[in-house]
């Protein structure tokens, strides 16, 4: 791997909860970074103040904004998208026009300018595919494309497309990670996200709202574990025009994740089981289950996470604790 000190990063989403915390490696390591934000779902307190840090609200929909901030930075990374199931459901056209539309805006720019670009995909690409470790060349697997469920996959889908058309055809030198299920700190419960929510559940004493049967499975890993993958490709040459998942790979189930949670937080709260078709609408349809396999990443960069669950639900647990404690303004 080689890193070429001092270079200047643009994050698109970079307010977000995994922008966030890769702006923090970057910085950390002495690179400069923009944020892009329209500030949709991300935050400015995710941002700490830093010499090396500007951030620019706008949207990745303004091809003159991003134009001119990717003529500036000398490598892009585009996580902005909408994001959350609640979020989805509620507005599939705003969020399939956003995640397409916008990638394509900062690819093009990308393009114009020759910058190395990361594109980050989701583990949702994978659609119903159930199997074993799902390696990145595994088959996807979706329900009817009547379902809004499945538009973030299917324009995720799209934005792997352009990353490696571009590539392909025009030599953009481009990578595309697919993040699994990454938590920790700053990651809001707002739109769906089950760590933060089930543990603010908890910490309040409020039932712990499982979906379905809570048999489907998931593995969390650590946001600061998955910002080292991602600093990791950056810097790696041999991860250009390719494509990688980033996640942990302890399964757990997500009643078990719930009464793990009422453990930790020695919590008096009970487990309730909510349909699918009550939580988000008749035909709603989930992953039954989720586990990637990391091999190809870790054979190029040596990554592998560090954290377990436990690490997480203890972080997770104490932000809770300490927003609920913090006075109202």
């Amino acid at each position: 791997m080689t890193h070429s000190p001092r270079r200047t990063y643009l994050i698109t989403g970079g307010s977000g909860f995994v922008g966030s915390h890769l702006t923090d490696a970057l910085l950390a390591r002495g690179d400069s970074v923009v944020v892009l934000d329209d500030l949709s779902t991300g935050r400015l307190a995710n941002l700490t103040p830093h010499p090396n840090l500007r951030f620019v609200q706008g949207s990745v929909l303004d091809t003159l904004m991003v134009d001119e901030l990717v003529r500036q930075c000398d490598v892009v990374v585009h996580l902005a998208a909408a994001v959350g199931v609640k979020l989805i459901l509620k507005e599939p056209l705003r969020s399939f026009v956003t995640n397409i539309r916008g990638t394509e805006t900062v690819i093009e720019a990308a393009h114009r300018y020759r910058r190395k670009i990361l594109v980050t995909s989701t583990s949702e690409i994978y659609g119903k595919n159930a199997g074993d470790a799902l390696t990145e060349s595994a088959d996807r697997i979706l329900g009817s494309p009547a379902l809004a469920k499945w538009s973030y996959s299917t324009a995720k889908a799209v934005d792997e497309i352009l990353a490696n058309t571009y590539h392909k055809e025009r030599g953009l030198p481009t990578i595309v990670v697919r993040l699994f299920n990454t938590v920790g700190p700053r990651q809001s419960p707002a739109y769906g996200m089950v760590v933060p929510a089930l543990v603010r559940q908890a910490v309040t004493g409020l039932p712990l709202t499982v979906y379905g049967d809570g048999t489907q499975t998931r593995c969390f890993a650590h946001v600061e574990d998955v910002a080292d993958g991602l600093v990791r490709l950056l810097d790696h040459e041999g991860a250009v025009g390719q494509t990688f998942n980033i996640g942990a790979n302890h399964e757990v189930s997500i009643l078990e994740l719930a009464k793990l949670i009422v453990e930790m937080t020695d919590s008096t709260s009970g487990v309730e089981l909510v349909p699918y078709g009550e939580a988000y609408g008749e035909g709603f349809e989930d992953m039954v289950r989720r586990v990637p396999d990391t091999t190809k990443l870790r054979e190029l960069t040596g990554w592998s996470p560090r954290r377990t669950l436990e690490d997480i639900l203890t972080e997770t647990i104490a932000e809770a604790r300490a927003e609920l404690a913090a006075p109202r303004r």
